[in-house]
């Protein structure tokens, strides 16, 4: 090792000793730039805008608000600012757009009516907190927050202590010192402290329990980011990650049995407790009872009179959240819905191995003779969609029952005008009936051979019948056993083959024929009887 004249070892400028510890720094501080919403607000254009709307309508006493509700107000706020000379040339609808986008809004669904809610993101409270440190500069040091970190070490210091003796020193002489003082005032020589320690103190109390909203807003954003993480691990097909599945297969909640989980989970416990509470409740009116609360601002009364209700709401609504993570990710490995998505990640991962495969011998933007079937959807802007209106299906009034009319033949001709009958079918089938019978109506043919078509078929028959559509010999197959095909029926007067007596209509005979349609209902009319008959031979 070299030294220097005197012996000693050479000494390095701080500047090369301490480099790569800047530059890691460095790199770190872009990263938390980039990433954190907080710095972000704090080095928008409109910073001075954004934190003095969103902290007045989200920062206070209201945490949550229906997302039309802050559009309306922020739109006032604006047309305010504009009349001091202010140029705010977005509506307030794109401004909060723009702050969503940024992460500085959060929008969550309405559990009590359709729509969105907004309220601050963490990153968003810590930066209006930190402007307001700046515009309300508070005593950096008071001897109520001395006195406080040293009796939070000294606890700290005798729960750890391993060795009881000295834990039982410490702990008699606490007791020592509360005897005395207890002793003190019952002779009335420990009078209350002085007004200012008691603002002092108080101020305190407040400003740390201000801090509890954006707490609050960092719990919630860790169990977001504990979600997505098992979600991220179930989709790990490896041996490793395969335990979480086996756990959600058993019903183990990962999320509340995580550190985070049960650690908040003890804190609702306490939050929710009735005697915890009732004794908050009583130390807040006592104290703000005191001559020293004078001195609070109503703003100040009004958010330790509501803390614990601010404590119970935040922790109920924590609370909701990770039972609703919870339940989807059970959902999500119950369903076996992973493995779409394992697949789907599969086939990425493949693409853009192919990708950078044969990226060094193409170019993206290169034309292939490859046509790519478009969505069937219609691409077109919100503008355009057409809300379905409920309303619009219900009817004046209520529905009349129809009664049975006579329909004529024309008219079930218009009805079927449009449907291309397969008359050889038709025929084949009354020819093959009539080889079974003498004689046969439409309605036994249909029994024998159902209606392919429809009403179609029954308007083919009757077309058949009547003597609209020819049925020569000459248009049908020959059929076995010496049945020829039929002439046009004739009116029957009597009862038809093989069925009930008909009813009596304009023409003399009718009878009942059914048929299915297409969405499966069967329809049934009644028809003129007409019956099919063998040909001499």
């Amino acid at each position: 090792m070299s030294t220097t004249a005197a012996g000693q070892p050479p000494q390095h400028s701080p500047q090369r000793m301490h480099a790569p510890g800047a530059y890691a720094r460095l790199l770190e501080l872009r990263r938390t730039r980039q990433e954190d919403s907080a710095w972000s607000l704090l080095c928008a254009d409109n910073a001075a805008l954004i934190m003095g709307t969103l902290g007045r309508h989200l920062a206070g006493e209201v945490r949550r608000i229906a997302a039309e509700d802050l559009i309306e107000a922020v739109e006032q706020d604006l047309d305010d600012l504009r009349s001091r000379g202010e140029e705010l040339p977005q509506t307030a609808r794109r401004y909060c757009a723009d702050w969503r986008s940024n992460g500085w809004l959060i929008a969550r669904p309405s559990s009590s009516s359709r729509g969105e809610t907004f309220e601050l993101s963490d990153g968003a409270l810590r930066a209006i907190q930190i402007a307001d440190s700046l515009t309300t500069p508070k005593s950096a040091v008071t001897e109520s927050r001395l006195a406080a970190i040293s009796g939070q070490l000294t606890d700290l210091s005798v729960d750890t202590d391993p060795d009881r003796s000295r834990q039982l020193a410490t702990l008699t002489a606490q007791r020592e010192a509360l005897h005395q003082r207890i002793e003190r005032i019952q002779r009335g020589e420990d009078p209350p402290i002085a007004m200012r320690d008691a603002v002092e103190r108080l101020r305190d109390i407040l400003t740390q329990a201000a801090e509890l909203p954006s707490d609050f807003g960092r719990v919630r954003a860790r169990f977001e980011e504990l979600n997505a993480t098992l979600r991220e691990r179930v989709l790990e097909s490896d041996a490793s990650q395969k335990h979480v599945l086996d756990e959600m297969f058993r019903g183990v909640d990962l999320i509340g049995e995580s550190d985070e989980g049960r650690s908040f989970a003890q804190f609702l416990r306490l939050v929710l407790d009735p005697e915890a509470g009732a004794a908050l409740d009583d130390d807040v009116d006592q104290v703000l009872d005191r001559d020293f609360a004078e001195q609070l601002s109503p703003a100040e009364r009004r958010f330790l009179r509501s803390f614990r209700a601010l404590l119970k709401r935040e922790g109920k609504d924590i609370q909701s959240s990770i039972a609703g993570f919870a339940r989807g990710l059970r959902r999500y490995v119950q369903s076996q819905e992973f493995h779409r998505d394992r697949a789907l990640r599969d086939q990425l991962r493949a693409a853009l191995t192919e990708g950078l495969t044969a990226a060094p011998h193409t170019k993206p933007f290169r034309e292939t003779d490859i046509e790519l079937q478009l969505s069937g959807v219609p691409m077109a802007g919100v503008g355009a969609l057409v809300l379905y209106d409920p309303g619009a299906m219900e009817t004046a009034e209520d529905p009349q029952l129809i009664p049975d009319a006579e329909v004529s033949l024309e008219e079930l001709r218009a009805l079927a005008r449009e449907t291309e009958i397969d008359l050889d079918e038709l025929r084949n089938n009354i020819s093959t009936t009539l080889a079974q019978h003498p004689e046969a109506s439409i309605g036994d043919v249909l029994t024998a051979f159902p209606a392919t078509q429809g009403v179609a078929s029954v308007v083919g028959l009757l077309s058949l019948a009547m003597g609209a559509v020819p049925i020569g010999a000459a248009e049908l197959v020959p059929m076995p056993g010496g049945a020829a095909p039929a002439e046009h029926g004739t009116c029957a007067e009597g009862v038809a083959p093989g069925g009930p007596p008909p009813a009596v209509g304009h023409s003399g005979c009718t009878e009942p024929v059914e048929w299915g349609a297409l969405n499966g209902a069967t329809h049934r009319a009644d028809i003129p009887l007409y019956r099919f008959t063998r040909t001499p031979d």
